[in-house]
């Protein structure tokens, strides 16, 4: 690839966005550092030098930098230009398109670049571009003739960005690691007693008589085709080596590990402190372990010799929907089918435990944090920890403490304790309006006392739900997009009745020839809430509605479990 570029046509080209024909290329060498942490860096590099690109006036559209590759000893050397013609928002986009095709083509390469007739991308690991001149001391040049420009200013940005994003993606995945290791004993706890609790009240029998909780299920799973061996595990982690260390949080540590077949796992090694007996936490596995469904994280097994006590799950490659629709460089990668694929999968499995399974069961902290997605993209439900079991055929209850993530949970629920099938209908709705729009439930740009439910519901009484939309899905079906903003409405209307089950859901999602009623009111939850800034309580019910204007309400993005009896 050549310094220069000459682009002519025979119709006008000035301020156009084209990005076709694009071209790309590479160097021959592999990466040999770890990919993951590469792409980090790299991603965080490349979302500064596009910002600071695009940032430029309408004579120079250029900015270069450099991150620290894993040591101080080697390096990321990166440019990216757009015609000074186009717009700051062409520009951007441009770039950001080219970071799309650089990975989908050339990742794990040494360096290169993607070349469209409106941009142009390139890095690697040695300074291919002239050091940036100095800054200007003269009068400003005459006509026609370019500016002098220093991209010092583009350099330190670029670097200092990538490491501050790198430092808050590990902090995530250490986070989302945590919450998703103790989902395991949360729901189990919770199936174990709620079964208990209706045995005691049709039966008579005490917790105590040691009532064998796998009764009248599939015997197919039993606890000894889920054992894993430790030493097997052992060679899976290194011996728990701190390089595969995931997170850890109060249940004991996750790690990555990898099966001598290939595959790769979760373990999570719980304390060594723990109270829990070794009947109850075979029963435990092995009521979560039938709870299977493609859109649902898989529990594979456990390990239980002598004070070890391990748990061993299918592992996510991709962390969780967040990472992806609120990240300025990730939310490329999801076009509007694989979005429109993430909320049907979520719809399926949300739909198999409240309908499906041999339970039913009620999430109660659906959101983005908590859709894992595999190396296909495919959507899985982590995070039980909250999760109430119902037994036959009931389908709401209440509870004297209210835990959960604000912005996700039904205003019924928050203000008297009322939760039911419905409450996670309204998570689900809150999830479909994040994905379409690519933004939080919390706007970050919006209007004083807005939030992203006010926001849609403005924009489709005013007949601009278009403007809804996440910009970057310029293209997709137009059609599905707003049916979908639609159906996330009908999710979230503050009159319970009137939202639709998750079957009636799933049956819109796949037909589009089944109508949608018009979609009332929603429950604008966060008018009520001071300072919408954080995200998740733990109160009672009659606090909450008696100081619903109060700062009592606490919150943060770190849900809360409630391990009380069921």
């Amino acid at each position: 690839m050549g310094d220069c570029t000459i682009h002519y046509a025979n119709r006008y080209i000035f301020g156009i966005l084209e990005q076709s024909p694009s071209y790309h290329f590479n160097n021959i060498g592999n990466l040999t550092v770890n990919l993951t942490q590469f792409d980090q860096i790299w991603e965080s590099l490349m979302d500064g030098l596009v910002r600071n690109a695009s940032a430029g006036t309408s004579r120079l559209k250029f900015a270069t930098g450099e991150a620290n590759l894993l040591t101080q000893f080697q390096k990321i050397y990166a440019l990216t230009q757009c015609t000074p013609d186009l717009s700051q928002r062409d520009c951007d986009f441009c770039l950001r398109q080219c970071v799309l095709n650089f990975e989908s083509c050339c990742r794990g390469k040494q360096g290169g670049g993607v070349q469209k007739p409106s941009c142009f991308l390139r890095w690697d690991l040695y300074p291919f571009y002239n050091p940036p001149p100095p800054p200007p001391s003269s009068p400003p040049p005459v006509s026609g003739s370019p500016p002098p420009v220093s991209n010092s200013n583009n350099t330190k940005p670029a670097k200092d960005n990538g490491r501050l994003a790198t430092q808050t993606i590990i902090i995530v995945v250490v986070v989302v690691s945590t919450i998703g290791s103790m989902a395991i004993l949360a729901i189990t706890c919770s199936l174990l007693r709620k079964r208990w609790k209706s045995k005691q009240e049709v039966t008579g029998v005490d917790d105590n008589e040691g009532v064998d909780d796998t009764e009248g299920v599939d015997d197919s799973i039993s606890a000894e085709s889920l054992r894993f061996d430790l030493g097997t595990l052992r060679v899976a982690t290194d011996n728990f080596s701190s390089k595969n260390k995931l997170g850890q949080g109060g249940f004991g540590v996750v790690y990555k590990g990898k099966l001598q077949d290939g595959r790769d796992i979760a373990i999570k090694r719980l304390s060594r402190n723990s109270e829990q007996g070794e009947i109850e936490f075979k029963n435990e596995v092995l009521l979560m372990a039938r709870l299977q469904h493609r859109n649902l994280v898989r529990l594979l097994g456990f390990c239980l010799e002598g004070s070890e006590r391990l748990l061993i799950y299918e592992f996510a490659p991709n962390l969780s929907l967040d990472h992806f629709i609120f990240h300025p460089v990730k939310r490329l990668l999801l076009d509007w089918n694989k979005r429109y694929k993430v909320i049907g999968g979520i719809a399926k499995g949300i739909l198999y435990l409240h309908e499906d399974s041999q339970y039913r069961i009620i999430h109660r902290d659906l959101k983005a944090a908590n859709i894992l997605l595999d190396a296909k993209m495919n959507p899985k439900i982590s995070d039980f920890g909250m999760a109430r079991l119902f037994a036959g055929d009931q389908t709401q209850a209440n509870s004297s403490k209210i835990v959960g993530t604000l912005g996700y949970m039904a205003p019924e629920y928050v203000m008297n304790g009322n939760f039911s099938i419905k409450s996670d209908v309204y998570s689900f709705g809150v999830l479909v309006l994040e994905i379409i729009s690519g933004q939080k439930v919390y706007l970050s740009n919006g209007e004083e006392g807005e939030n992203l439910l006010t926001n849609a519901w403005k924009n489709w009484m005013e007949g601009t739900a278009l403007n809804f939309i996440d910009p970057i899905l310029r293209d997709g079906s137009r059609s599905e997009m707003l049916r979908c903003i639609q159906l996330g409405l009908l999710c979230v209307q503050e009159n319970v009745a009137r939202r639709p089950t998750m079957a009636s859901v799933a049956l819109m999602l796949s037909s589009s020839s089944v109508s949608l009623q018009a979609p009332s009111k929603p429950a604008f939850l966060m008018d009520s809430i001071i300072e919408p800034e954080n995200s998740s309580i733990a109160s009672s019910p009659a606090s909450a509605q008696s100081k619903r204007r109060s700062t009592d309400f606490t919150l943060n993005e770190v849900t809360i479990s409630d391990f009380d009896p069921r």
